[in-house]
């Protein structure tokens, strides 16, 4: 699922919305369930921000330090606006690791009113859509799938950035082969193609069956500007993908959104 992006723009009408991150599922569980809404998340915001800004940046790890022991879904939310380049990444035991984006004054009110209307939107497309949010592995997911189903699949980078959550090595881009492989239903695999240093190998062998369209795409993380470069992307697929399409938010399918993190 990652942060959900596909799904919330393709609006299909009905959805299973799965990772292995247990934040990412609590947060759209918090806000489908009325826990978290626009006020809320303003009056959160805008402490919070208050904190950060007299502190000069020091409350971002106190607050970083709270989430990594409650697990609090606001929290989450502060510390992915809050944290350099908007990254998500843990460490082995679980931590939320990200350092500070270096802005104490970030949270200013333009910028808390537009987090807060993209949680109103988010809140009435799952009112009127029916989607089931849960904390699973791919091979749970993929097995439920029938042949009536679409799969979207978008893993950490192989080779890449995998440290997202918990890891992603050759064995996990081995076993989601071995699955989108014997699978019943249709599959789009978001990966990387090549950038102007190398490329990705796995294309040309475990998916090589397979066609792909590609797309270029510039990479926004990086610790230093120069190191932000564009980069090939790949959407792998197990039909032909000459005609693929975007799927109608008026279809009738389930629709299966996956992030293998």
């Amino acid at each position: 699922m990652g942060s959900g992006v596909v799904a919330l723009n393709i609006q299909p009408d009905r959805a299973l919305l799965a990772d292995s991150n247990p934040h990412i599922i609590r947060f759209y569980q918090a806000i489908q369930n009325k826990e978290v809404d626009f006020g809320y998340a303003k009056a959160f915001l805008q402490r919070e921000g208050t904190l950060l800004e007299k502190t000069e940046g020091e409350h971002y790890y106190t607050v970083r330090d709270r989430f990594n022991k409650h697990g609090d879904p606001m929290d989450f939310l502060f510390l992915n606006r809050a944290c350099f380049n908007g990254m998500i990444r843990f460490n082995r035991n679980g931590g939320f690791n990200v350092p500070f984006c270096r802005k104490p004054k970030r949270f200013a009110p333009a910028y808390i009113t537009k987090i807060c209307n993209q949680i109103k939107a988010i809140s009435d497309i799952l009112y009127v859509r029916s989607y089931e949010f849960l904390c699973q592995d791919f091979v749970s997911t993929i097995s439920s799938a029938t042949n009536q189903d679409v799969i979207y699949c978008d893993p950490p980078y192989i080779g890449r950035h995998t440290d997202y959550y918990n890891g992603w090595d050759d064995d996990h881009e081995l076993a989601l082969n071995r699955e989108l492989k014997d699978t019943q239903a249709r599959f789009i695999l978001s990966t990387w193609h090549s950038n102007d240093f190398r490329s990705n190998e796995f294309l040309s062998t475990i998916w090589s069956d397979f066609p792909y369209l590609t797309r270029e795409h510039f990479y926004h993380v990086g610790a230093k500007e120069d190191n932000r470069n564009p980069m090939l992307e790949a959407l792998v697929t197990n039909f032909n993908a000459t005609y693929m399409e975007p799927v109608s938010p008026k279809a009738k399918q389930l629709i299966l959104f996956e992030k293998v993190t």
